[in-house]
């Protein structure tokens, strides 16, 4: 008798836990500004399958697929964070376009600063494999939604610097360093520690376009980023500047101005949109007309399509 009931209160004491586990893993999310101002509202989002990762994508996914499928964005978080909690706002606005976003780092549920571990550069690359996989998955929510041909790697400053050092993967359609550059040896000691440290030799593995979104010359990373393009020559590329300092404009509503440039960029590299490439494109391009942007391009530049 005394069997049987340990038995039970021991079955009782499984379910009891396997609900607590359910609570406990439960995966987090959030709608921020109200899914942004694009065409398809976003949400920020776990997911169980890409751990110590944070997703931003639409939150109807019904609407892609073969005809319509969402590009990615793999994105490195500034002072190698391992999470999006100071660019939040500029990815969802990206995700409400039409994009899947795949941040390093664990998810923001609030504006506190994160104060954990630092991020690696291994987990862009992380993020580009789960998003083929799910694409390949039928029993994922993404299966046949996402453009794995049209993938952008990026990052601001030692997110930038992830981006340059995974810069010769193959599958990548495009570049975006934002308040970032490799550095010279002359100025290597003002380097956070942990930060990847490729030397400039690596630009020369760059087999896509790429832009550079800097503060201006108040940016800490100005010299590096303008070093950085001055010295590419084999593939298209181009350096913008607002002077806003290192800090870019991630953080105000909607991502601010960085947002309208970089979304540009990736309406135009990823999607093929020509009226985004007027951003760019010609001795009168947009960019060019907007107040206090300025940009430079290299002579590979006008062959970009």
């Amino acid at each position: 008798m005394k069997t049987k009931r340990f038995l039970a209160t021991l079955i009782s004491l499984m379910a009891l836990c396997a609900i607590c586990m359910s609570f406990t893993t439960e995966e987090k999310s959030r709608i921020v500004e109200d899914g942004g101002t694009g065409p398809y509202k976003a949400i920020m989002k776990e997911e169980a399958s890409l751990p110590v990762h944070t997703i931003f994508a639409p939150q109807d996914l019904s609407v892609f697929g073969k005809e319509n499928p969402l590009p990615i964005l793999v994105w490195g978080n500034g002072a190698c964070s391992n999470s999006p909690w100071e660019h939040y706002k500029f990815l969802n606005e990206i995700a409400s376009y039409g994009f899947l976003v795949v941040a390093t780092g664990y998810i923001p549920m609030n504006d506190d600063p994160y104060r954990g571990e630092m991020s690696k550069s291994e987990q862009q690359i992380e993020g580009i494999d789960w998003a083929i996989a799910q694409n390949n998955n039928k029993q994922s929510p993404y299966y046949q939604k996402i453009d794995t041909q049209n993938i952008c790697v990026a990052g601001m400053s030692c997110g930038g610097l992830q981006t340059l050092y995974n810069c010769a993967d193959p599958r990548i359609k495009t570049l975006m360093v934002c308040n970032s550059g490799l550095f010279n040896m002359e100025n290597a000691s003002q380097a956070v520690g942990g930060m990847p440290m490729p030397p400039k030799s690596k630009l020369k593995e760059i087999h896509s376009s790429i832009i550079y979104i800097l503060g201006g010359n108040t940016d800490i990373a100005y010299e590096n980023g303008m070093d950085d393009f001055r010295r590419i020559d084999h593939v298209p590329a181009c350096v913008t500047n607002f002077p806003v300092g290192h800090g870019g404009t991630y953080r105000e509503a909607h991502g601010g101005e960085f947002l309208v440039v970089a979304l540009a960029w990736l309406q135009w590299q990823l999607k093929g949109d020509e009226k985004a490439a007027e951003m760019f494109k010609g001795d009168e391009c947009l960019i060019s007309k907007r107040k206090d942007w300025t940009i430079e391009k290299n002579v590979k530049f006008d062959s970009l399509k």
